[in-house]
C-alpha cells in the first residue's frame, strides 16, 4: 500500500510539469533525416536490382523511385551540403577540380545513371551501372552521417524552402536534372509535397496567428499539387502558367508566413536578395554582390565618374578609343559588328564584343571566364594592345592634370588620390549600374496580362522545356549563372563553326576557356551569355558567325557542331536534334525578343 501511494504521489508531481515538446527545428530535422533514410532504402533497392541483372524497365522504375525520394531531401541538402548534392544529383559532365586545375573530376550520381538507363539500358553498361549505383549509395550514406549532426534555425528553414521553389522554377521544370527521363513534372510535385511536409510543422502556430491565411496557404499548396498531377507531360507543360499561378504566389506566401511567425529574414548580402518575393520581382538582385569588397560598393559619385571615364578616350594609347566606342548603349552596350578592329593594325579582333547589360550579375567575365571582377576586366581591356593599348600609370598622370577630373575623384574617393584602383572601380561601378531587368517579359511575370502575346508565351514554354534553352540559360537572368545561389557560371562546348556555311562546316579554332585553364575539357568552351536584350546584340556567338537569332536557333535545333557533322569529342551541347518545328523556332525567337529592355538602365 505504501509503495502504491508513493507511486501515486510521484505521478501527480510529474503531471504538474508539461511534457517537453520538441522545437519546430528539431521536428524539421527529424523529418529530413527520415526522408534521407527513405532515400537510402530506395537506393538500396536500385543497387540490388543492378547487382542481380534486372531488366531495363525494372531498373528505370526503381531509378525514378529513388530520384523522387531524393527530391524530398533536396531543399535542405542543397542548402547545407551543396558539394554532396552535386555528387548525388549533379550534371553528367566532367569538371576541373576547384583547387588543382590540372585534375579532372569525373561525374557521378543520378544524372550519370540516367544516361545509362535512357531511353533504354545501354548495351554492355551493366558493370558501369552497378558501379555508379554503389557510388551513389555511398554518397547518400555520407549525407546520412552529416544530417545526424546538422543544426539549423527557423530562419534558415524558411530561406531554404523559398530557395527550393526558385530551384524548381529555374532548374527542375526545365529538365536540367532529368534531361532524358523527362520526369520533371512528377518530381516537381514531390518537391511541393516536401515543402508542404515542412510547413505542416509550423501549421498550428500559423493558424493561431492567422487562421485565414493558414487556410489560404493550404489551399494554394493543394491546388499546386493538383495542377502538377493534371499536367504530367514534359513537352506540353505550361511553365508560364505554373510560375505565375502557383510558384510565385507560393514563394510570396512563404515570405508572408515567415513574417506572421516573427521569423527574421537574413540580411547578409547575396546576389538574389534574401527578402526577394519571387525570382521575377523588381530589384531582387544586388549588383554590388560580386564587387571585390565593401570599399568597392557603388555610390552616385563613383557612378558619375565611371560614366565619364567610360566615354572618354583618355584611357587609350592614342586618345581615340574609349570603352563606349565598342560598347554602345543603343546596341545593349555591344557594337553590332562581327568583330571589331584592333586599335593599331586595323585587323579584325579575335572575338565579338559582348553586351554589358547585367554584366554585374555574374561571377566570371570575358568569354573564357578568366577574371572575376569588373575592375579586373576594365584593366585587362585598357592594357590590351589590340583593344586600347593604354597604361594605367599614364592614365593616372593625365587625369591628375585635369581639374574637372580631380574634383570628381575627390568627391568619389575623398580618402584617396587618383589611382589605378580608383579608375578601375569607377568604371566597374558604372557597369554595375547597367541593369536591364524590366522587359515586357518581366512585366508579364509581375501581373501585366497584356505584356506578352500567345506566341511569346509559347516561346517561353518551349525555351524552358522542349527546346532545352533553359538548361543552360537559366531563368531569370537567362545566362549560365547557376540559380538560386548564382555563385558559379557554366561554360559550354557548342561546336561553333568558323563560318555560316552549313554545307562545308569548319570548327572555329578559338580554344576559348582552354587558354585560361589548360585542360582538354575546356577546349572550345565559352561562357554561357545572357539572352536578355539579345535582340540588340547581333551578330552572335564568340566569333559573330550568326547574323540573326533565327540562325542561332536553327544551329541549336540541329544539335550544334556535331549536328552539322563536326567531330567534337568534348561537345557539351546534346547532339540530338531538338525537332522544333518552324513555328516553334519562331516562337522561341519571339520570346527572346520580349526580353529586350531599353528603359531601365541609365544611359
Amino acid at each position: 500500500m505504501l509503495i502504491a501511494f508513493a507511486c501515486f504521489v510521484v505521478t501527480c508531481w510529474l503531471a504538474c510539469f508539461p511534457a517537453r515538446q520538441e522545437s519546430t527545428v528539431q521536428q524539421v530535422l527529424q523529418v529530413y533525416q527520415s526522408n534521407i533514410n527513405q532515400l537510402a532504402v530506395a537506393t538500396d533497392s536500385f543497387v540490388f536490382a543492378a547487382k542481380t541483372g534486372a531488366d531495363g524497365k525494372t531498373l528505370q522504375a526503381l531509378f525514378c523511385k529513388a530520384r523522387l525520394a531524393y527530391k524530398r531531401t533536396e531543399w535542405l541538402t542543397e542548402y547545407y551540403q551543396p558539394y554532396t548534392a552535386r555528387l548525388i544529383n549533379g550534371p553528367a559532365l566532367a569538371e576541373v577540380e576547384s583547387e588543382d586545375k590540372s585534375v579532372v573530376v569525373e561525374p557521378e550520381g543520378f544524372q550519370v545513371i540516367e544516361e545509362l538507363l535512357y531511353p533504354g539500358l545501354q548495351p554492355g553498361a551493366e558493370a558501369e551501372l552497378l558501379r555508379q549505383a554503389q557510388t551513389l549509395r555511398s554518397n547518400i550514406g555520407s549525407l546520412q552521417t552529416m544530417a545526424a549532426s546538422l543544426q539549423t534555425t527557423d530562419a534558415h528553414v524558411f530561406d531554404a524552402l523559398r530557395l527550393q521553389l526558385f530551384r524548381l522554377v529555374s532548374l527542375g521544370l526545365s529538365g536540367f536534372d532529368s534531361p532524358l527521363a523527362h520526369n520533371s513534372v512528377a518530381e516537381a510535385r514531390v518537391t511541393i509535397e516536401s515543402v508542404e511536409q515542412c510547413l505542416s510543422i509550423y501549421r498550428s502556430s500559423l493558424t493561431q496567428v492567422s487562421a485565414g491565411f493558414s487556410a489560404t496557404l493550404n489551399q494554394l499548396l493543394a491546388a499546386t499539387k493538383q495542377y502538377l498531377a493534371a499536367h504530367p507531360d514534359f513537352d506540353t507543360f505550361n511553365r508560364m502558367q505554373f510560375t505565375r499561378r502557383f510558384a510565385n504566389p507560393l514563394s510570396e506566401s512563404l515570405l508572408t508566413a515567415q513574417g506572421q511567425l516573427n521569423i527574421s529574414v537574413f540580411s547578409e548580402p547575396r546576389l538574389l536578395k534574401p527578402g526577394a518575393k519571387n525570382l521575377f520581382a523588381e530589384d531582387v538582385f544586388n549588383p554590388d554582390f560580386y564587387a571585390p569588397g565593401a570599399e568597392a560598393y557603388a555610390s552616385a559619385a563613383k557612378r558619375q565618374l565611371g560614366e565619364r571615364l567610360f566615354y572618354d578616350p583618355v584611357l587609350s594609347a592614342n586618345g581615340e578609343r574609349s570603352c563606349g566606342s565598342c560598347h554602345q548603349p543603343g546596341k545593349a552596350f555591344s557594337d553590332g559588328l562581327k568583330t571589331n578592329k584592333a586599335l593599331a593594325s586595323g585587323l579584325a579582333l579575335k572575338r565579338n564584343t559582348p553586351g554589358l547589360l547585367n554584366a554585374a550579375l555574374q561571377p566570371a567575365l570575358f568569354y573564357d571566364s578568366r577574371v572575376a571582377y569588373l575592375e579586373d576586366q576594365a584593366k585587362s581591356v585598357i592594357l590590351n594592345r589590340e583593344e586600347m593599348h593604354g597604361s594605367m600609370d599614364v592614365a593616372v598622370q593625365k587625369l591628375k592634370r585635369n581639374a574637372a577630373y580631380r574634383a570628381m575623384f575627390i568627391k568619389a574617393y575623398p580618402d584617396a588620390e587618383i589611382s589605378e584602383h580608383a579608375i578601375k572601380n569607377a568604371l566597374a561601378t558604372y557597369v554595375r549600374s547597367l541593369l536591364a531587368l524590366n522587359s515586357r517579359f518581366d512585366h508579364f511575370m509581375r501581373g501585366n496580362n497584356s505584356a506578352l502575346n500567345a506566341t511569346e508565351i509559347q516561346g517561353f514554354n518551349l525555351f524552358m522545356g522542349k527546346a532545352k534553352c533553359g538548361t543552360c540559360h537559366f531563368a531569370p537572368l537567362f545566362n549560365g549563372s547557376n540559380p538560386p545561389s548564382f555563385t558559379r557560371i557554366d561554360a559550354e562546348v557548342l561546336g561553333v563553326p568558323l563560318t555560316a556555311d552549313t554545307l562545308h562546316p569548319q570548327l572555329d579554332p578559338d580554344g576559348g576557356k582552354f587558354y585560361a585553364i589548360k585542360t582538354a575539357l575546356y577546349r572550345h568552351a565559352f561562357k554561357t551569355p545572357t539572352v536578355r536584350n539579345t535582340a540588340l546584340t547581333a551578330p552572335y556567338m564568340h566569333n559573330g558567325v550568326f547574323r540573326s537569332l533565327e540562325e542561332v536557333v536553327a544551329f541549336y535545333n540541329r544539335g550544334g557542331g556535331k549536328g552539322l557533322g563536326l567531330n567534337i569529342e568534348n561537345q557539351t551541347l546534346p547532339e540530338e536534334p531538338l525537332n522544333l518545328t518552324p513555328s516553334e523556332q519562331k516562337a522561341v525567337v519571339a520570346f527572346m525578343n520580349a526580353l529586350t529592355d531599353t528603359t531601365s538602365y541609365r544611359k
